[in-house]
């Protein structure tokens, strides 16, 4: 996927003939950041691009991926992701999250690709090499997958204080001896981590699934742990279907989400530091 990294136009219908498609939902109505989706974002030379193309362009770096189409039920996302080049299937607002959405744009693309990556559309620092973690457990026999990151003691520290501030840093995950998901939360768990010297590990928002874990997800529809702290994933565990959690590593680079206006000069900064235009 190299060769779009830079926002030459796909010809159509790409996302209809993909083994490995990634699906960036995207919604307008953002609780914590509305319109975050089209909030422009400076790279190294200053140069805004919306988020959503951000998002786009890290999806679009991903070798192996055969495909990568935006979904999104807002009008003002479509027009602007396929200004830069993206292909782009319309869902319905009442997806209940982005794996939902995910759902619903294979269903109205006619598409069971044999495997389906969700990259969400705040998630623009995403490494390839993520994505490429939990594309190769799911290869490997994971019904659905998604990459964990151990926090050394100053994140963990910084995601205490983005709690104590009223804002909702980072999701940690809990995991099982087989490394499959045992909770994840908004709050940081373990509690007690820092002074146990116990490992936290910060939950990447990405995930790729089977075609038929993503029926499933769908058919069992929601619960209240999902709900209760806006966490998607935890529709699988709360119907027991197990979550792979790959551990990756940062390699130096700086990992954020967009979740709050307050996140921009964060990842700014980050592009900035890695040249990204």
């Amino acid at each position: 996927m190299h060769e779009y990294r830079h926002g030459a136009r796909r010809s159509a219908g790409v996302a209809a003939t993909a083994r490995t498609l990634v699906v960036i939902p995207a919604r307008h109505a953002s609780v914590r950041f509305p319109g975050k989706a089209l909030a422009p974002i400076r790279g190294a030379q200053g140069q805004p691009r919306p988020l959503i193309e951000r998002c786009w362009r890290a999806a679009c770096a991903v070798p192996g991926v055969d495909g990568v189409v935006v979904a999104t039920d807002d009008a003002r996302i479509r027009d602007v992701a396929q200004g830069f080049g993206a292909e782009v299937v319309m869902t319905s607002s009442t997806c209940e999250n982005g794996t939902e959405r995910c759902a619903e744009a294979l269903a109205r693309l006619g598409i069971a690709p044999e495997i389906v990556v969700n990259l969400q559309g705040d998630a623009p620092l995403t490494p390839p090499w993520f994505v490429t973690a939990v594309i190769d457990a799911v290869r490997a026999g994971a019904a659905m997958a998604t990459p964990v990151l151990a926090l050394d003691a100053d994140a963990v520290r910084a995601l205490h204080a983005e709690r104590r501030a009223g804002r909702v840093g980072g999701t940690t995950a809990v995991m099982r001896a087989d490394g499959t998901a045992l909770y994840f939360s908004r709050e940081v768990l373990p509690h007690g981590a820092l002074e146990t010297g116990t490992a936290v590990h910060l939950h990447a928002g990405v995930y790729a699934y089977t075609a038929q874990a993503l029926a499933d997800y769908v058919a069992a529809g929601p619960c209240a742990a999902e709900r209760a702290e806006g966490l998607e994933q935890l529709r699988f565990l709360h119907h027991a279907i197990p979550v792979t959690c790959v551990p990756v590593t940062a390699r130096g680079q700086t990992f954020h989400e967009v979740n709050h206006p307050e996140d921009v000069p964060t990842v700014e900064a980050a592009l900035r530091a890695s040249g990204t235009p």
